[in-house]
C-alpha cells in the first residue's frame, strides 16, 4: 500500500531550534530518506516553499478568487511530503515515527487512493497523468 506522510511544522518551534540542531536534523532526514529510497520504501519526497509564496484558488458560484497564502488558517503549516510504500497503516506510522519533524509539528499519515481504480470505476480513459503504480 502507498501512504502519504504530510509533514506539518510549527514555524515558531522550528525557528526556535539552534541552526546547528536544525542542520543536524536535516542531514539525518536526508540520510534516512536516501536509505529508504534504496530500500524501495520511499517513492517520492519534496519540501515546500513557505506559505507566503502560495496562492489559494477557490471557485464559488462560477466566480474564481485567488488569495495569498495557504488554504487553511492554522498554527502548523504543510512543509513537505513523503510518498512511501508500506505493508499497512501500522508500518506507515512506524516509518513516520523515524522522522524528527513531529517534534516541531506533526506528521499526518494517510493512505493513498488508487486513482487508476477510480478512473476505471468512473469510466475515465487513461490520461497523461502519470500515476505512481502500487
Amino acid at each position: 500500500m502507498q501512504f502519504m506522510l504530510l509533514i506539518h511544522i510549527d514555524p515558531a518551534l522550528l525557528r526556535a531550534l539552534p541552526q546547528e540542531e536544525y542542520d543536524r536534523l536535516m542531514r539525518g532526514c536526508f540520510e534516512h530518506a536516501d536509505q529508504m529510497k534504496r530500500d524501495g520504501v520511499l517513492l517520492a519526497s519534496q519540501q515546500l516553499e513557505d506559505p507566503d509564496a502560495a496562492r489559494s484558488v477557490r471557485v464559488r458560484a462560477g466566480k474564481r478568487t485567488v488569495v495569498d497564502g495557504p488554504f487553511a488558517e492554522t498554527k502548523e503549516l504543510l512543509a513537505g511530503f513523503n510518498l512511501i510504500q508500506a505493508r499497512d497503516l501500522d508500518e506507515a506510522v512506524r516509518i513516520a515515527d523515524e522522522f524528527p519533524w513531529a517534534t516541531v509539528g506533526c506528521i499526518e499519515v494517510r493512505p493513498v487512493r488508487d486513482m487508476n481504480a477510480v478512473r476505471a470505476r468512473v469510466g475515465a480513459a487513461a490520461g497523461a497523468l502519470e500515476l505512481v503504480p502500487e
